[in-house]
């Protein structure tokens, strides 16, 4: 017997099993499969000790996620000297108290963040494919200078103001410091507020590393062109992102179809350079540890926090 367009069931059979043994995998294994990324960056002033960063990014709670919960708070025994946080904390307006309960532990640590798009707004239902074609036609965030007619606003200034009183710095479109309480190392930092939706100013923060701090970096949330260019332009050694996702669902031995943004798929996650101007940053792309709540699925990308071990430059 004979399916619809001469395919036999048999093979119409496979075909959908396969597709279903896939997004099971995708959704009930692998997006809940948290990993720990370790990484070295020569990026220190000769003579300076190591630092060790714990980046979290895209966390995107949605309530009764208690594994995530679970992973983000075991994460404090890491003992990072300070906690760097690239945004997209939420996706659903009710998540503020388990982001917080989430990331409770990590709070005795110095920290500090930016948002992404889905701090300020809830997810919309979408097709994925969409994606591509955005790629394809080379349109990525918001086309417009304020998010469509209906769409949810999520409690962000409840996550900004608890971040706030945890002692974690603000770098939205802003600079900041942190001394460290060990040994009282200076660290300067600027940030920029969402380039996805259009909320980055680097107007306000611009004018290069601090001077007179030990160490200076740079963090945003999505890795646009403009963000890293302008960052990298101005010297800053290292720059910190999230928002990819890693491309989410990738395609094994070739990687990422998409960025969300008008980065190539080559720097999609990880450590990597960007180039400049004739000057060079080293880049890290959090590939987050969350999904949209409306695509709860990773394939080929679990999902990751990042511990970044900064070292002595050669």
């Amino acid at each position: 017997m004979r399916a619809r367009y001469g395919l036999p069931l048999k093979v119409t059979a496979t075909v959908a099993a396969v597709g279903a043994a896939g997004i099971a995998y995708a959704a009930g294994f692998e997006a809940r499969s948290f990993r720990l990324r370790r990484v070295t960056v020569p990026v220190l002033p000769r003579g300076m000790r190591p630092l060790r960063v714990l980046q979290v990014s895209d966390i995107h709670m949605v309530s009764g996620q208690r594994k995530k919960r679970a992973w983000l708070q075991s994460l404090a025994g890491l003992r990072p000297d300070f906690v760097v946080n690239t945004g997209d904390n939420l996706s659903d307006p009710e998540g503020v108290p388990e982001v917080l309960d989430a990331l409770g532990p990590l709070f005795d640590f110095p920290g500090v963040y930016v948002f992404g798009s889905n701090d300020y707004y809830g997810p919309k239902l979408r097709n994925p494919a969409r994606y591509l074609l955005e790629r394809a036609q080379g349109r990525h965030g918001l086309n417009g200078n304020a998010p469509a007619v209906g769409v949810v606003h999520n409690p962000w200034e409840e996550l900004r103001d608890a971040f706030d009183a945890a002692g974690w710095v603000n770098l939205s479109n802003t600079r900041g410091r942190l001394k460290l309480p060990s040994d009282g190392l200076d660290l300067a930092f600027t940030g920029l507020d969402d380039p996805h939706i259009k909320r980055d100013r680097y107007d306000m923060i611009a004018g290069g590393p601090e001077p007179d701090a030990d160490f200076s970096m740079a963090v945003v949330h999505a890795p646009y062109l403009r963000s890293l260019d302008a960052f990298t332009t101005e010297g800053y050694p290292l720059i910190l992102a999230g928002h990819t996702h890693g491309g989410q669902l990738c395609i094994p031995f070739y990687g990422a179809l998409v960025t969300n943004c008008d980065l190539d798929t080559d720097r999609v996650k990880g450590l990597s350079t960007h180039e400049a101007d004739g000057l060079v940053s080293h880049l890290h792309v959090s590939a987050g540890c969350g999904t949209n709540r409306y695509t709860p699925v990773r394939f080929a990308c679990p999902p990751e926090a990042t511990l970044l071990t900064l070292t002595a430059r050669d």
